[in-house]
């Protein structure tokens, strides 16, 4: 080849980003043009800015704790996967440490301390912190310890060693998803109404409900303590005497869901909360728990900023 067509692939490699321009000569030239990229030729020019940023050094030195840990291992302990499997997701730039997006792997990190995303998801380091899903059965009161001797929460958490406390609450007529957890500061941001976390429920309502009713639940419904809004509505089944709906609301005030169709003249025979914000109750069967991975913790700790 001579040196004139080696510069001619040159710049045609380098344009590859430009509309292809018509002509059999450019058509030709295009098999030669893929593999232009792959081509590693040190010290003959800048390479193109769609290959791996050339300057990730500079925030891995900012994370870099020299009697850390390192990130792989402490990927895999979170319970990631496997370690192997913790270099692949550093090594395709999905891990980031304290907002710095690393890519190698002898970046050591304090896992006491370190803010840790994978995929933009914050991954929950301190073992000793969980957060379980229940599905809470009726007639069950949403405390720990009832001195009445109700039933309580305490009795579906027994075989724990942690200390837990639900979030939230569900009366005792109320079944369906209940969070518990030692980690105060995501109970905390659950709570607080700034962050206004959606409850999802399925009631079932004696009576067939109109076709209006959706509007009039959206603008809301004047309770004794203030107006209720509901996020979202939508009617499941129909029958003549009966119908199904799930509503959605970010409003804890006491018993809001029954008090809402009370006053609008449908009855709530039976409630169940199936979701708390990214979190879904699922299959889970009632009376039984379930511990929430990284995946489902790591998006409800992003639904409240964490």
């Amino acid at each position: 080849m001579s040196a004139a067509d080696e510069r001619r692939d040159g710049r045609t490699g380098q344009l590859r980003g430009e509309s292809p321009r018509t002509g059999s000569n450019r058509a030709s030239a295009r098999p030669a043009r893929e593999g232009v990229p792959h081509v590693a030729r040190p010290g003959a020019g800048r390479p193109p800015r769609t290959t791996r940023p050339a300057a990730p050094a500079a925030p891995q030195r900012d994370v870099h704790v020299p009697d850390g840990v390192r990130l792989q291992k402490v990927l895999a302990t979170a319970g990631l996967g496997s370690r192997r499997g913790c270099e692949i997701l550093i090594e395709a730039g999905r891990v980031t440490v304290d907002g710095a997006l690393v890519r190698e792997l002898g970046v050591r990190v304090d896992p006491q301390r370190a803010v840790i995303h994978v995929d933009g998801m914050r991954i929950q380091l301190d073992t000793s912190l969980i957060t379980i899903a229940l599905n809470k059965p009726l007639g069950v009161v949403s405390t720990m310890h009832d001195p009445e001797g109700r039933p309580s929460l305490a009795q579906f958490v027994a075989n724990r060693s942690e200390r837990l406390f639900h979030v939230g609450r569900l009366d005792a007529e109320t079944e369906g998803l209940l969070l518990l957890t030692n980690d105060g500061e995501l109970a905390n941001r659950l709570a607080h109404p700034s962050h206004a976390v959606p409850k999802t429920y399925l009631a079932h309502l004696d009576g067939r409900v109109p076709g209006s009713i959706a509007n009039r639940l959206l603008k809301g419904v004047q309770l004794e303590d203030g107006l209720a809004k509901v996020d979202d509505f939508r009617v499941v089944d129909l029958s003549p005497q009966a119908s199904l709906v799930e509503i959605v609301l970010h409003e804890g005030r006491n018993r809001i869901v029954r008090r809402i169709f009370d006053e609008l003249g449908f009855p709530v025979e039976r409630l169940v909360r199936t979701q708390i914000g990214p979190i879904k109750l699922g299959d889970l069967r009632t009376g039984h728990t379930r511990v929430l991975g990284q995946v489902e913790l790591g998006t409800l700790m992003a639904r409240v900023g964490m």
